[in-house]
């Protein structure tokens, strides 16, 4: 689910551990790697199954971001 979809009041009590963060980013580097790899190979069916994950992934790292990110504060002049 979209962050925007989140009333402003929830949007800054996600709480993630770092270490599923971590770990996403780690899968996420391997499977750029494997989709490096098929390229190379030609095979765009085992590229394509593995670019499905990872975009998922960095939507729910996006996600996590929007809703973690405190507002910005505005400067007066």
């Amino acid at each position: 689910m979209s962050v925007v979809f989140v009333p402003e009041k929830l949007r800054r009590r996600v709480q993630i551990p770092e270490n599923n963060v971590q770990r996403l980013l780690e899968e996420n580097d391997q499977l750029i790697r494997c989709i490096v790899e098929y390229q190379h190979k030609g095979r765009a069916t085992e590229c394509s199954q593995y670019q499905q994950i990872l975009h998922r992934n960095l939507i729910y790292l996006a996600t996590i971001a929007d809703a973690t990110t405190p507002p910005p504060v505005k400067q007066t002049t």
